[in-house]
Order: structure tokens, then C-alpha cells, then sequence
């Protein structure tokens, strides 16, 4: 498990997470999955962090 500030993020753009799987090309029971810090794919948190309006070298920011 890994924790991450997707959650966070996502809340403070008021945003559902099935908004963020449709903005993202995800299902939104790996939203879910991820939010609760399962691992995912690289390919994965570049799909979330530009749905959530951020450029990858803010992945630090949400992955730590």
C-alpha cells in the first residue's frame, strides 16, 4: 500500500471519482483502488494526474 494524495486532490476540484475514470480512460474501481493506495501502473498515475489538470512533474505533489 502506498499512500497518495489523489483523494485530496480530487475532492478539492470537486470532482467525483467517476468523473476523474471518465476524464482519465479508467474504470472507477481503479480510481477507488488507487485512492485507497493499492499500486498501479506509471501508465496509470499519467492518465490521473492529466485528468486532474497537472503536468507530470507534479507527480510528486499526488505519488510520493
Amino acid at each position: 500500500m502506498q499512500q497518495n494524495n489523489v483523494r485530496k486532490i480530487r475532492e478539492s476540484l470537486l470532482m467525483s471519482k467517476a468523473e476523474l475514470a471518465r476524464k482519465a480512460g479508467l474504470s472507477a474501481l481503479t480510481i477507488d483502488r488507487v485512492e485507497n493506495g493499492m499500486e498501479c501502473r506509471m501508465d496509470t498515475k499519467r492518465k490521473i494526474l492529466l485528468a486532474l489538470g497537472m503536468a507530470i512533474s507534479d507527480k510528486i505533489k499526488i505519488f510520493p
